[in-house]
């Protein structure tokens, strides 16, 4: 062949796209499921809007996010992230929205060797560590942490008694486990347990029940609106004891739901919540009015503290995949057994929410740096002083 038609077909090669991929081009592929439709969705939403801007290029390496919405079905997150797994051959997976979905999905990304950024409430997708858990990253604050602060207040304001309402899943199972024994460390007497689903419209009867008990106080586990239902309910039967939440009900649209029966609710949860009232020395504090600031120029609105679970998970990955692409090339396993180990070993990473430390043992990596405890002052989130 001479040498003009070698450079033609050699151009033609070009043109069509078959040439390989310049070096520093590799492309990185992240999967990402959130429930932006269902019971979930006012959790989803905030964090499918954050997908767009989350960095397409890290490191030298282009990086595709495919979003998939599951709308807030766990047998859907199955589907989706197993269509992720083996058809588009991801290197990580952001998601899924809601704790029994993320509890649903942990087994495939472990058989597959494929690091899982979960933006979800329970610590039991961490916790205990396991063989399949080593796969998972929290980018949420451990049940523990947020319950500590309540648990502190209540014995501050001298409650004796407690009842609890709390999602029939993962979430509430955890936290009524979590709260039960630091309730009991502090001298305080759980007198109700109730349980209900996220999809329910009605708690009337568990309602009654924790009302009849007389506790002090109220601790409601529950995520988005949802966690609203029990403290209307509640507060309609003529409960006047102190309402607890953890930082499940941390959105706007909690207010809106709960109205004024959400006056005088404490929770901890992100500095996102109360940022203007934060000290500019937080280090979280720049990142979070950042990341507020680009999703407010894209929607228009303020996002919910959730969507920053996800724009934390981006935080991540920028840190992590440069040191894994020094061990192995994107799309292969050793590529996403290295990114595993890089994101274990992060080490004061400041997002938008805290500072991250990991460790064989901790997924979550968040301190108390990582909370703040606040109320509900004339319709408002407001810093607890």
């Amino acid at each position: 062949m001479s040498f003009r038609k070698l450079a033609l077909f050699a151009a033609l090669y070009v043109a069509i796209g078959l040439a390989p991929a310049a070096p520093g081009y590799a492309q990185v592929k992240i999967g990402v499921v959130t429930s932006a439709t269902g019971p979930t969705a006012m959790v989803g939403i905030p964090q499918k809007n954050t997908v767009p801007l989350l960095p397409t290029r890290i490191g030298g390496l282009s990086v595709e996010y495919i979003s998939l919405d599951d709308a807030s079905d766990p047998t859907k997150t199955v589907t989706s992230i197993k269509k992720l797994l083996s058809e588009e051959k991801i290197d990580a997976l952001i998601g899924p929205t809601g704790s029994p979905n993320a509890m649903s999905v942990i087994q495939f990304m472990a058989e597959t060797g494929t690091p899982m950024l979960a933006p979800v409430g329970t610590a039991s997708v961490v916790l205990p560590m396991t063989p399949e858990k080593k796969w998972v990253f929290k980018t949420t604050q451990n049940d523990d942490i947020i319950a500590r602060a309540l648990v502190d207040h209540m014995v501050q304001s001298g409650v004796k008694t407690a009842g609890f309402i709390g999602f029939n899943d993962a979430y509430g199972e955890n936290w009524l486990k979590v709260f039960t024994e630091l309730a009991q460390q502090n001298n305080i007497k759980l007198v109700a347990v109730e349980r209900y689903q996220r999809s329910d419209s009605s708690v009337t009867g568990q309602a009654l029940k924790v009302l009849s008990a007389k506790p002090d106080a109220v601790l409601i586990a529950g995520t988005g609106t949802a966690a609203a239902l029990p403290q209307t309910t509640l507060a309609k039967q003529g409960y006047k004891g102190t309402f607890y939440q953890t930082h499940g009900a941390a959105l706007p649209a909690f207010l809106k739901q709960a109205g004024d029966a959400a006056e005088g609710t404490i929770l901890a949860a992100s500095l996102m919540l109360v940022l203007p009232e934060i000290a500019d020395t937080n280090p979280a504090k720049k990142n979070a009015q950042d990341y507020i600031k680009r999703y407010q120029d894209m929607y228009g609105e303020k996002p919910a503290t959730f969507g920053a679970n996800v724009y934390d998970a981006g935080m991540l990955l920028e840190q992590a995949i440069p040191q894994a692409a020094k061990v192995a090339k994107p799309g292969t396993k050793a590529f996403r057994s290295a990114l595993r180990d890089a994101l274990e070993q992060t080490k004061e990473l400041v997002a938008t929410q805290g500072v991250y430390n990991m460790s064989p043992e901790d997924h979550s990596g968040f301190d108390e740096r990582g909370r703040e405890l606040i109320t509900v002052q004339d319709g408002q989130w407001k810093l607890l002083k």
